[in-house]
């Protein structure tokens, strides 16, 4: 599996490598990317674990000046005190505006690395090495960076764009398949807002709920089509100045739920697939789309093994005013993206307390 993705952009322009085995590679790849020699890789104990000797290898081989730095998985560390833990390591290495942040990870590593490279010394170079299926097919690419506020996802943080995005599937053997059920949900959502021959593709694999059952031309084409589809709506809108909202399909209940949870009982996926059912049915009371799209949805989501229903013990008063936290609240009034059919999505702030509270 070989492809180059470009994202084309006014400024930083990069581009995301696809590759089999292409981690041993890593090395080569920087050296063309005109950058200093020293190296800061972040990942956490356990990627690390799996990868982290193969990366410094390489790199190392290629004449860079590499160390590393862990941060313990979980979204619980997604904060700035972790982000202080690299500004330490970054001060003590004496990294310089031309040196380079690689993360080595899932979304949270990929989040926390771009982030602290985009706020050290103003801006420093940024590569990501996404090892889970949700971070290779959405998370990596894009150059959204940033951490949590203990009151809402994401609430702090940047743009800034990686210079490189290496994808190597092999990595995925790895993953745990709660994980990988996690990063289909985005998979899922690119079909629905952008790309309908990737949802029917999606709707005729007999299963998709783990890696095991998917061949090898399938996740070529899940990581082509998904990557292809972010990158397109990326380099339309690089700030979310309007297209580029779509993206957040789902996003906007599911980081509700995610905060309201702790972040302890689903991991990202997992809320945005709970985060599309309930938009699907935003969409249908509103008349936006059809009954059978919206079940085509819901079907193709538990066909991945995904929660789809919003939890019982979850006051949906309390989902209503959390939503008022949301990055994506203008002028008081939050923004929904919903489906009008398969492949295709609108942006509305017209949808009220009121009108969520009947869709509960």
């Amino acid at each position: 599996m070989q492809s180059i993705i470009p994202v084309k952009l006014p400024q930083n322009s990069y581009e995301i490598h696809i590759a089999t085995n292409g981690l041993s590679d890593i090395g080569k790849k920087a050296q063309s990317l005109n950058i200093g020699k020293k190296i800061l890789v972040i990942s956490n104990p356990e990627i690390f674990n799996f990868y982290g000797q193969t990366t410094l290898d390489s790199l190392t081989k290629a004449g860079f000046d590499v160390n590393y730095h862990l941060i313990p998985a979980g979204e619980s560390y997604k904060n700035l005190e972790s982000i202080r833990t690299i500004y330490d390591v970054a001060l003590n290495l004496r990294l310089e505006r031309n040196s380079t942040m690689v993360a080595l990870g899932g979304g949270v590593i990929g989040d926390m690395t771009g982030f602290a490279a985009a706020t050290w010394l103003r801006g420093i170079n940024f590569i990501q090495i996404p090892t889970s299926l949700l971070s290779m097919v959405d998370a990596s690419v894009g150059g959204k960076t940033g951490v949590n506020h203990p009151q809402g996802k994401n609430l702090i943080g940047a743009f800034y764009q990686p210079k490189l995005v290496l994808i190597d599937p092999v990595v995925l053997k790895t993953l745990p398949e709660r994980e990988f059920r996690a990063g289909m949900a985005e998979v899922i959502k690119y079909g629905v807002i952008w790309d309908n021959q990737l949802f029917d593709r999606l709707e005729s694999a007999s299963k998709l709920n783990s890696l095991d059952v998917l061949d090898t031309e399938l996740l070529s084409y899940i990581l082509q089509r998904s990557c292809s589809a972010k990158a397109e709506v990326v380099s339309q809108d690089e700030r979310e100045g309007g297209l580029r909202a779509i993206l957040n399909y789902g996003h906007t209940i599911a980081h509700g739920v995610e905060s309201l949870t702790n972040y302890e009982k689903y991991v990202h996926g997992e809320a945005v697939a709970i985060g599309m059912v309930f938009a699907g049915k935003i969409a249908l009371r509103a008349g936006l789309w059809t009954k059978t799209e919206a079940q085509r949805q819901d079907d193709l989501i538990a066909k991945t093994g995904l929660p789809t229903q919003i939890p019982l013990d979850l006051d949906p008063e309390k989902l209503i005013a959390s939503l008022q936290l949301d990055k994506k609240v203008k002028a008081g009034k939050v923004r929904f993206i919903l489906p009008e059919k398969i492949g295709k999505v609108i942006i509305t702030d017209e949808i009220t307390s009121e009108f969520l509270r009947s869709c509960f």
